[in-house]
């Protein structure tokens, strides 16, 4: 087996990741405060990369185990937005595919214009209750960024030119490389996987909930100057 090479050029942070993924939802967050708070936001960038949970775990992620998070994390970041599931139970996402792959092909316009649909989508589900598994969601977070060329996405989610790409991680995902979601991957050739945060479940999940044993937002501080190198 081929072992891909998952350590970044200087200034670049890969992030392994899925949207309905809340230590993802957190760690992304933590990523943009930090980096706006040091002013290294022109210094340094985020390759975001796609864990599809739902293929490696061969279902949809349940609506059960997203509610049984918000609460829980909720309370470690609240300004990332969170909130219970308001929607009607019929526009739950069944997928965070198509919104993956939009944030791929999104790089094709620069990184930071991926970065900030990733963080509109994630807010959209999160905060917002909003169906991410649909098209004109996922234009419509494209067009609250300000900087997305929404036809340029259009034009690509038609023509499915990051399928491959999504495809090419999700099986880069599903190896010993890339441990959870999220994990994050450094110039200087460290990585780490879920940073700051220790976390079990009590009970199965769906069914019980997870609790933090350790939360340190201060070691994004020193993933983001790492990033530097």
């Amino acid at each position: 087996m081929t072992v891909a090479n998952l350590t970044p050029k200087p200034g670049v942070i890969t992030v392994f990741a899925d949207i309905w993924c809340s230590f993802a939802h957190i760690a992304v967050f933590r990523l943009h405060q930090t980096r706006a708070k040091l002013g290294l936001t022109d210094k340094i960038s985020f390759d975001l990369r796609a864990f599809p949970l739902e293929l490696l775990n061969d279902q949809p992620s349940p609506r059960s185990g997203t509610d049984s998070e918000v609460g829980r994390m909720g309370q470690h970041e609240p300004e990332a937005g969170w909130q219970l599931w308001q929607a009607k139970e019929y526009l739950y996402p069944s997928t965070t595919l198509p919104a993956l792959e939009a944030v791929i092909a999104t790089k094709e316009q620069g990184y930071r214009a991926s970065e900030q649909l990733d963080l509109a989508l994630r807010r959209a589900f999160w905060a917002e209750s909003q169906c991410i598994s649909n098209r004109k969601v996922i234009m419509d977070a494209a067009r609250s960024t300000g900087v997305v060329d929404v036809k340029a996405l259009a034009e690509a989610l038609d023509d499915g030119r990051a399928r491959k790409a999504l495809s090419a991680d999700a099986a880069i995902s599903a190896t010993d490389q890339v441990n959870c979601s999220p994990h994050l991957f450094l110039p200087d050739g460290t990585d780490h996987a879920n940073p700051g945060i220790e976390v079990y479940w009590e009970g199965v999940y769906g069914v019980g909930w997870p609790v933090v044993s350790k939360d340190d937002p201060g070691v994004f501080e020193n993933l983001l100057t790492g990033a530097l190198a």
